[in-house]
């Protein structure tokens, strides 16, 4: 993302206007240029991005300024974020934009990182002693961006709260699920009013019929992947099985369209919808949809979505497949922003490492927009109010 933009100065003057939005946060001059600093090295072209060689950039002797920025100098890293979260808004806020929950590994050697254990982690593809972060993604027609973050605690670190101190993890941080964590990152979004029109998550999240419902009482538009062993209320049973809702559907019934491009190419599946939940209000619709593969037909993926009564099966298709865009975020911020490149073991420490790497992932995916979009008025923010579905009382 970054390596192609030409004028370094274009992406320097832009991440100096992105850190005087949070420079009010730091109480002093050291830890306000260190935090420019820090962001300069994450967003430099540097084959690793950790204390030494962020420091070396910066023509420092040593870490130690580092060191204190994210370990040693108060700060709250949350505030931070919100200020990040309003430039996303104000640059590339549309109220047709998806929320996107999941969750990304970070491989780690030894037992003192906080909430490191041996567990699955997606980016390894196995089990692995690693930390996981749930994170939110926004993705809307201009950009997509990674916008909140959690780190996951296992119940090995929240069980030993003598533990949990020494890597400072404060007595009031108790276990959550993954889930959890999601259903308060999409809540944070409502409350403080960002646009967005949908959300969606993989089958990890959206398998939880809890947050659907809350969702849905929310009149929040959203679709959510979910396994074949999931149930649905149709006119025949209170837990029918959504693998037994398409055999013997008719084929004209199975649409064949592209979701979106993947690394190899578009990515084309047959795709057919059932609706589910038949008393309800007339406006709104539920939704089970299967998603074939074309190849293998016997490999079939769902999905639960609650919609208006005249979404399409294609605008469906079109948020199933924006799920990818945080996969994108999570390479980009890798590759490009030193997302996984951290020494830090404590629990603030590891959020304001996130915290100022997504910043200048951000800062690199407005500076794409505005290349791709020139004619964009910067001096005319979108409206920050919600889509109609996002009522004040949600």
């Amino acid at each position: 993302m970054g390596g192609d933009l030409a004028d370094v100065g274009v992406w320097a003057g832009e991440l100096e206007r992105l850190h005087g939005r949070f420079v009010h946060r730091f109480a002093r001059a050291e830890p306000r240029e260190s935090a420019l600093v820090y962001m300069r090295g994450l967003i430099a072209p540097l084959e690793r991005k950790n204390g030494w060689t962020l420091a070396e950039q910066a023509g420092h002797a040593a870490p130690d300024r580092v060191h204190r920025l994210l370990n040693r100098i108060d700060w709250d890293a949350d505030e931070v974020q919100n200020d990040v979260r309003d430039y996303v808004v104000e640059h590339l806020g549309d109220r047709d934009a998806v929320l996107i929950v999941d969750d990304t590994g970070f491989l780690k050697k030894g037992t003192r990182s906080a909430g490191v254990q041996r567990q699955y982690s997606g980016t390894a593809g196995r089990t692995e002693n690693s930390q996981i972060g749930v994170f939110l993604a926004y993705a809307a027609p201009r950009g997509r961006t990674l916008i909140d973050r959690r780190l996951y605690l296992p119940t090995s670190w929240t069980d030993d709260r003598e533990r949990c101190r020494r890597a400072g993890i404060n007595d009031e941080v108790g276990f959550e699920t993954k889930v959890a964590m999601a259903k308060a990152m999409v809540r944070r979004a409502i409350a403080q009013k960002i646009p967005f029109g949908w959300v969606t998550a993989d089958a990890a999240y959206g398998f939880s019929k809890g947050w659907r419902f809350e969702l849905e009482q929310a009149d929040v538009f959203h679709v959510m992947a979910t396994t074949r062993h999931d149930t649905v209320v149709t006119r025949w049973a209170l837990d029918h099985p959504v693998h037994d809702l398409f055999p013997g559907l008719a084929r004209q019934k199975w649409k064949r369209r592209s979701c979106g491009d993947g690394a190899h190419g578009r990515r084309i599946f047959d795709w057919a919808r059932v609706e589910v939940r038949p008393w309800h209000r007339p406006d709104r619709r539920h939704w089970v949809i299967a998603r074939r593969s074309v190849s293998r037909p016997e490999e079939i993926s769902y999905y639960i979505a609650y919609c208006p009564a005249e979404t399409t099966l294609d605008e469906l298709i079109r948020i199933a497949g924006s799920r990818w865009a945080v996969e994108e975020c999570f390479q980009t911020a890798k590759q490009e922003c030193g997302l996984d490149d951290y020494q830090v073991r404590r629990y603030p420490g590891w959020h304001r490492h996130m915290t100022l790497a997504m910043a200048t992932h951000a800062c690199l995916t407005v500076l794409r927009a505005r290349e791709l979009d020139p004619d964009k008025a910067e001096t005319d923010p979108p409206s920050l109010s919600t889509s109609a579905s996002l009522r004040s009382d949600a």
